[in-house]
């Protein structure tokens, strides 16, 4: 394709893309919550594994002010503004995606929306929250299946730079805040196994090339310790500045990482550094669950559905690996990393669902997305489980929400707010509708 045609089609989907928008406009934010809600009847699936069958649950000041069983309310109508009966449903918190490019990615054919990453290996400075696109039209459609909250990272590069934890229903980034520059992310260098049952020489290369890969990061935080020990600089580093957070453990620093060699070498590597770390990805983390579990490193376990990295795994081996991590006892969360990852998000509850097909206890799989992955992400005395005193960002959905047959959320509540669960898909659904309705 010459320069010319490109040019062409960019523009084309440009204007396909304006034209959407203009037929299917984005849920206007909710207003802040003013008047007291109690849920009554629903199964309540609390996030930390217990079930309430039939429950009653408040929500005041954007607030979980009440999480019990209805026996034991008594049912006043001055207690609470409005009383929403959902009897025969599911009420769950609101699921969490870590590792996301929501908001960050709108179409990935498109380089002029794609602000995940930028140039340079080495950005510690880089902030992901800037670039937080509140208005993107995939952001409803995630919300529709329950994903309420979203832990948007960079990528690219040797160290990508910091993440920040959103809720997904804002008027813009700022308003969307729940935790900033929470972690920051480091892409491990890959082992290539390409040559290695073929030319002894390119495998001589590819080891000493991995190897030297890992000295300049090494030196690259040794550096970074250095700086931040002395109190004034001539000079100042913003790399190193950048690091200052994470060094002190006040920030958690997210390791990609997915073969085992990778996995063992991040774990001896930091054995020499004090540091807060969450393995990412980790296809490869059931050969070393001893290792992982005696250095307390949790897990954010890649995409369920997807295959094995090896030809010879089992075919069904990434839908087992939550329950086999699990059982070790290592704590685990789910995400979504892969092909169209911000559009994916919205499979995240199936994810679990398969998990727990898969050996998992349900509620188990339900804390994978809500109560562990909050407590990775260190927000979990304010999100991931239905308690008191939490924020009250929660769903109902008619059935099962980890079935995709049941998962029909009707209503959801972000900080005690009732947003709007309209799309761009429904909106198409409905006028497509109402199209063949006029043909017959």
């Amino acid at each position: 394709m010459n320069s010319t045609s490109l040019k062409s089609s960019i523009i084309l989907l440009f204007l396909l893309i304006i034209g959407m928008r203009s037929k299917s406009q984005i849920p206007t934010p909710a207003a802040h919550q003013k008047q007291s809600i109690l849920l009554f009847g629903a199964t309540a699936h609390l996030g930390n594994g217990e079930v309430i069958p039939r429950s009653a649950i408040g929500l005041r000041d954007g607030k979980i002010d009440l999480a019990v069983a209805a026996l034991d309310v008594r049912m006043d109508s001055s207690l609470y503004d409005t009383v929403i009966y959902v009897n025969g449903m599911h009420l769950y918190p609101g699921f969490i995606a870590p590792n996301s490019r929501l908001g960050l990615i709108e179409v990935e054919a498109v380089r002029a929306t794609r602000d995940a990453a930028d140039v340079g290996g080495i950005n510690p400075h880089l902030r992901a929250l800037p670039a937080y696109n509140t208005d993107s039209r995939v952001i409803p459609t995630v919300r529709s299946n329950g994903v309420l909250i979203a832990e948007v990272a960079p990528k690219g590069g040797r160290v990508s730079g910091r993440s920040s934890i959103v809720q997904l229903d804002a008027w813009n980034w700022d308003d969307a805040l729940i935790a900033e520059d929470i972690g920051m992310h480091l892409n491990w260098p890959k082992v290539n196994l390409r040559y290695s049952l073929q030319d002894a020489n390119k495998e001589k290369k590819r080891k000493e090339a991995y190897q030297k890969e890992i000295r300049d990061l090494k030196n690259f935080f040794h550096q970074a310790i250095a700086y931040n020990k002395v109190g004034f600089h001539l000079e100042k580093n913003l790399r190193f500045e950048s690091m200052k957070a994470m060094l002190n453990k006040e920030a958690k620093l997210f390791v990609h990482a997915n073969r085992i060699q990778e996995i063992i070498d991040v774990l001896y590597f930091f054995d020499d550094f004090d540091l807060d770390i969450v393995l990412v990805g980790a296809s490869e983390a059931y050969l070393a669950t001893e290792m992982l579990k005696d250095r307390d490193i949790p897990l954010l376990l890649r995409r369920v559905h997807d295959l094995p990295l090896n030809v010879d795994d089992e075919i069904d081996l990434p839908y087992q690996l939550p329950r086999i991590l699990s059982d070790a006892g290592l704590l685990v969360g789910l995400e979504n990393s892969g092909d169209m990852e911000a559009m994916q998000t919205r499979n995240l509850p199936f994810y679990a669902g398969t998990a727990a097909a898969y050996g998992l206890a349900k509620e188990k799989a339900l804390s994978m997305i809500t109560l562990n992955t909050a407590k990775i992400l260190g927000v979990d005395s304010l999100l991931g489980s239905i308690e008191k005193g939490k924020e009250a960002t929660l769903f109902i959905s008619e059935g099962d929400a980890l079935d995709m047959r049941g998962n029909q959320v009707v209503l959801a509540f972000i900080k005690g707010r009732k947003i709007d669960l309209d799309d761009p898909h429904k909106m198409l659904y409905r006028k497509f509708s109402q199209k063949y309705k006029e043909d017959k």
